[in-house]
């Protein structure tokens, strides 16, 4: 890489943390350009030159919260074998990573808002919602006619439940309570 490209991408990634940062903090609305220009140090024209503007920027700190949580899913099921236990634990990972502030604002709250929900549904497809359908379907429980709808309704499910345990206060409990029904749930899918 070029000396001027590595500077790019120095900018980009640091403009990204900070948004990230500020996004979750503050949500959408309540995050300016002008609050990222001041504490990036960057000039309008600089931050223009990497995203067009705001939604742009924030969908590239969703695109990389996304791909973040992608990696860590993997990580979870890398080792097992059996198409229904990959599920789960993906399942029970993802309830724990939707804990996370961060993810719970970026992801679950503002992006299908922000991005309209066809936006952040295809972004969704390259990540975790495309994850669950390959997982679903590995298990052989579900006919392809029908993968698409029980996708989505697994997934309303599991973001429904990491927000609950997320804002629960016996974290522990409320898990516990949310893997016990979601395990249920998909011995009758």
């Amino acid at each position: 890489m070029n000396l001027k490209a590595e500077r790019g991408a120095a900018t980009r990634d640091k403009v990204l943390a900070i948004a990230t940062r500020l996004f979750a903090e503050h949500g959408y609305e309540g995050t300016s350009i002008e609050a990222v220009l001041h504490e990036s140090g960057l000039s309008r024209g600089a931050l223009y030159h990497h995203y067009a503007g705001k939604d742009a920027l924030f969908e590239a700190v969703l695109e990389a919260t996304e791909s973040a949580i992608g990696v860590q899913l993997m990580d979870a099921v890398r080792d097992i074998a059996d198409p229904a236990e990959s599920l789960k634990t993906g399942i029970r990972a993802w309830i724990r990573l939707a804990g996370d502030p961060v993810i719970q604002r970026i992801v679950l709250i503002d992006a299908p808002s922000v991005m309209g929900w066809e936006r952040w549904r295809a972004l969704e497809e390259r990540y975790s919602f495309g994850m669950l359908k390959t997982a679903l379907r590995r298990t052989g429980t579900v006919p392809d006619a029908y993968l698409d709808l029980h996708a989505h309704m697994l997934l309303a499910a599991v973001n429904e439940s990491a927000l609950l345990v997320a804002r629960g206060g016996d974290h522990t409990t409320a898990e516990a309570a949310v893997e016990d029904f979601l395990i249920r749930l998909l011995r009758r899918a």
